[in-house]
């Protein structure tokens, strides 16, 4: 198949951000084209302070652009109302962070199955969901365990459940691994690029962390609010098979 015989999951053109500090303005996006294609993983990469995150927030629709045009799956999601936006990232959007944010009471199981619940989804039902997942990505045995009882790398594995147990077509990843050592971060790219990585689904990876950049089909490099390269290349680690989705 073509590199691009299919159709962005994102595109963005001329993005720009701007917020308000005082009297003056602040332009943390400057103009940014960008697509980001199903069954891939991009990474989006650069010093701090260079526009990831904000790039990141734009493009999963939690803040608008000042200017020039996002399309999410064809949706330009600054034009809906709120409640349509928050609709809209709820059925197509998982997001991980580099903090875990895992609810202290709840399992793993529940807090893994907390975005089908969420949704309407009978708790029995979305639990055991959440315990397969948990079960494909090796946790079977955790799957009772409360967050303070799991190691780092486990919980963010948990998290990672979490963005994937309702199925959305979008993943974005907010430094998921900087806050691991260095076998931690490498099993969750894998995963990542094991489970998340599919046919119909894009994810993104906003990262520093130059050990990650290995697991990236294509890597988009930022620099001053703009992305300055894009660069494409073949992922050190096997990309996903899998015929459904987890």
């Amino acid at each position: 198949m073509p590199e691009h015989a299919n159709q962005p999951a994102i595109a963005c053109r001329e993005t720009t951000r701007e917020f308000r500090q005082g009297t003056s303005r602040v332009r943390a996006l400057r103009g940014v084209d960008l697509e980001v294609y199903p069954g891939e993983l991009t990474l989006i990469v650069g010093p701090s302070g260079c526009g990831k995150t904000t790039l990141l927030s734009v493009i999963s629709g939690i803040l608008d652009p000042t200017s020039g045009e996002v399309m999410i799956f064809n949706k330009r999601l600054s034009r809906m109302t709120n409640g349509r936006k928050t609709e809209f990232r709820r059925k197509n959007v998982g997001f991980v962070f580099q903090l875990h944010d895992l609810l202290p009471g709840l399992t793993a199981a529940e807090n893994t199955a907390v975005p089908l619940i969420i949704a309407g989804v009978s708790r029995r039902r979305a639990v055991q969901r959440s315990r397969d997942l948990l079960g494909q990505m090796g946790m079977a045995d955790r799957a009772d365990a409360l967050p303070s009882q799991l190691s780092g790398g486990e919980q963010q594995r948990v998290a990672i459940a979490r963005a994937l147990v309702h199925r959305p077509r979008l993943i974005v990843c907010d430094e998921p691994t900087s806050a691991l050592d260095a076998e931690s971060g490498k099993s969750v790219m894998e995963l990542l690029r094991s489970l998340a990585v599919h046919p119909g689904r894009a994810v993104i990876v906003v990262t520093h962390d130059p050990r990650v950049f290995e697991y990236g089909d294509r890597v988009a490099t930022m620099n001053d609010g703009r992305v300055v390269d894009i660069n494409r290349q073949s992922a050190a680690a096997t990309p996903s098979t899998n015929g459904g989705q987890p």
